[in-house]
C-alpha cells in the first residue's frame, strides 16, 4: 500500500517543480513573444536588403537540416545556384545528386528567408536567427513552432557559402 503513496508524492512533487512556469500570466508570454518577433523582423528585412545590395546570383553553400525526418532529407548537401536558380543539390557524404525535392524550401538564399518570414507570420514560439555580418545571408536558423508539441522545430545551418563565377 505504501508504494502507490510513494509514486502519487513523487508525482506531485515532480509536478510543484513545473509550477513557476505554468503560473505565468498568458498575457506576459504572447507580449514576450510579440516583442521577439518585432525583433526578428526588424533583423530580417535589415539582412535580406544586405543581401540584395550584393546582387549576388552565382553562388553555393553547404546545408544542413536538423529535423525529425529521414536521414536524406537532412544532408549536408551542397547546394548550387545559378542566376538566382537551384542547379544542383549534392550529398556531401556521396558527392551524388539528392532528390532536389527535399531541399526545394531551401536551396536558394531568398527561400531561406522565406522560411524565416513564414516562422514569423506563424508566430513560432520560437525562432532564432544568426546573419552573415558582411552578406546578409542565414547561417543559423532554430525554430520551434509550437513548444507544446514534439519533433516539429527544424534547424538549419548553412556554411562554406561562396559566390562562384
Amino acid at each position: 500500500m505504501r508504494l502507490p503513496i510513494a509514486i502519487t508524492a513523487g508525482l506531485l512533487i515532480s509536478l510543484g517543480l513545473n509550477a513557476p512556469v505554468l503560473s505565468q500570466v498568458p498575457t506576459k508570454i504572447a507580449q514576450s513573444i510579440e516583442i521577439a518577433a518585432n525583433a526578428n523582423a526588424g533583423q530580417l528585412k535589415n539582412n535580406r536588403r544586405l543581401w540584395n545590395q550584393q546582387n549576388i546570383s552565382n553562388y553555393r553553400y553547404t546545408l544542413t537540416r536538423s529535423c525529425f525526418c529521414t536521414a536524406e532529407a537532412r544532408g549536408p548537401v551542397i547546394v548550387e545556384v545559378r542566376n538566382g536558380v537551384t542547379t544542383s543539390v549534392t550529398s556531401v557524404a556521396t558527392g551524388q545528386p539528392v532528390s532536389a525535392d527535399l531541399f526545394k524550401e531551401y536551396d536558394t538564399v531568398p527561400k531561406l528567408f522565406n522560411v524565416i518570414k513564414d516562422a514569423i507570420a506563424r508566430k513560432a514560439s520560437s525562432l532564432t536567427v544568426e546573419y552573415n555580418p558582411t552578406l546578409g545571408y542565414p547561417t543559423q536558423i532554430n525554430i520551434d513552432y509550437n513548444a507544446q508539441i514534439a519533433d516539429e522545430e527544424l534547424y538549419l545551418t548553412v556554411e562554406n557559402f561562396e559566390v562562384i563565377q
